[in-house]
């Protein structure tokens, strides 16, 4: 497992490429791992043919732990001594290498033989995908039990049934609200890899975090002003200037004056932070990850605006690097993108604040005036921050909204 980032300490193997007895390239890719949820590929570091897989898919690996084994010494375009016609002569396509390597203890039966029903030449796994079988259904007549084409093609021809493999252990169906009999057409299917590094990092928050959240409401009649003035400019030099390239404009200049929203939290000490690396939730149709925008206070509004287009099209293109992902110190979620129009958003740990921009709606509103009060049509958004009750109080949060609402409603060119 190759150092994928500077802070990156594991991996888990997502997908292999290649399987035992496949011919593989130096610098070809083998592999696919993700850390914190940015897929990386892993390439070979040599040529040869891949002997042993020693991480399966779903399994997290520690840096520098070993994946697989490769045999150097073997040839390309060796067949395998199993897998070939009924007249005895292999077509190209079936031509499989045999897996040569010593057997692992847990591959030798009690009387000594190697247990091979396990093992699929790259031919018969691929008869077995193109027709949704499931390999460990299929009796196997070759050497230790290893299902050969020919066993594969038999099952086919027989007709006999794939079923899906049972759940590893028995899920908890009944529930006194649903009449017995009602859950038959429930669908049922694991959580992505992606998925479950969300729900453990959300849940591990919500249980770490004393969150609270609070709410303002933010006229941007002048951001609106600016923005309608700038995009067209800003698009000719290949800019997309957003309302959230504003909000993250003003966050990053309060965020220097109320340095404890930019800090975090380490056992029993505060750990403020010199730069502003500020997070920008991307939502991808897997799930959502937070690229960093690091020292974002070096950064004028068009050099932001720039930033979260840069690296929200590299999240959905699926480009991002490990590091693109660490050392956040302050998060801005931007669901207000999609209608949405309030939220709690969970804080992205070990930062003590995330703000959630919500979507900017017209709505009547009194305005004050020298001829008093009047009503009128303004362009409204709610800001809604969750903070960590244990690094800061209710006041702290309040007034740092109140000065990014400030910036925003009096927004002028800086």
């Amino acid at each position: 497992m190759p150092q994928m980032g500077v802070s990156v300490a594991e991996g888990t193997i997502v997908e292999w490429r290649k399987r035992p007895g496949d011919w593989v390239e130096a610098d070809e890719t083998v592999c696919v791992a993700t850390t914190d949820k940015v897929d990386v590929e892993i390439p070979s570091p040599a040529s040869g043919r891949l002997a042993r897989v020693l991480a399966e898919e779903g399994e997290t690996v520690d840096v520098g732990a070993p994946l697989a084994e490769l045999d150097p010494g073997a040839r390309p375009g060796e067949a395998h001594p199993e897998e070939h016609d009924e007249g005895g002569a292999a077509t190209e396509a079936d031509r499989e290498p045999e897996l040569e390597r010593p057997p692992a203890a847990a591959e030798v039966a009690d009387g000594g033989e190697v247990d091979r029903s396990r093992f699929y030449s790259p031919v018969v796994r691929r008869i077995a995908d193109k027709h949704g079988i499931d390999l460990e259904l299929v009796p196997g007549t070759g050497i230790g039990g290893r299902v050969r084409k020919r066993d594969l093609l038999a099952y086919i021809e027989s007709g006999d049934p794939a079923p899906a493999k049972a759940p590893s252990k028995q899920l908890h169906t009944e529930s006194p609200y649903i009449p017995e009999g009602e859950l038959a057409a429930s669908k049922r299917e694991p959580m992505t890899l992606m998925r479950k590094r969300i729900a453990e990092h959300m849940t591990a928050s919500r249980q770490t975090s004393a969150h609270c959240t609070t709410i303002v409401e933010a006229d941007l009649s002048r951001v609106v002003a600016a923005r309608a003035t700038l995009k067209e400019e800003m698009a000719r030099r290949e800019v997309s200037l957003t309302y959230l390239a504003f909000v993250a404009e003003a966050t990053v200049a309060e965020l220097q004056r109320h340095p404890i929203l930019n800090a975090s939290i380490e056992g029993d000490e505060i750990v403020y932070h010199d730069d502003v690396n500020l997070g920008i939730a991307v939502a991808l149709e897997q799930g959502l990850i937070v690229p960093v925008i690091k020292r974002a206070q070096r950064l004028s509004l068009e050099g932001l605006a720039a930033e979260i287009g840069r690296l929200a099209e590299r999240a959905r293109a699926g480009r991002l690097d490990p590091d693109d992902v660490h050392g956040g110190t302050f998060t801005i979620t931007n669901p207000g993108q999609f209608g949405a129009v309030l939220a709690t958003p969970i804080i992205n740990q070990p930062q003590v604040a995330i703000l959630d921009l919500e979507a900017v709606v017209k709505r009547p509103v009194v305005v004050e005036g020298e001829d008093g009060d009047s009503i009128a049509i303004r362009p409204i958004t709610y800001l809604c921050m969750s903070w960590d009750h244990r690094a800061l109080d209710g006041a702290v949060a309040a007034r740092f909204l109140a000065a990014v609402k400030d910036r925003l409603e009096g927004w002028e060119a800086r």
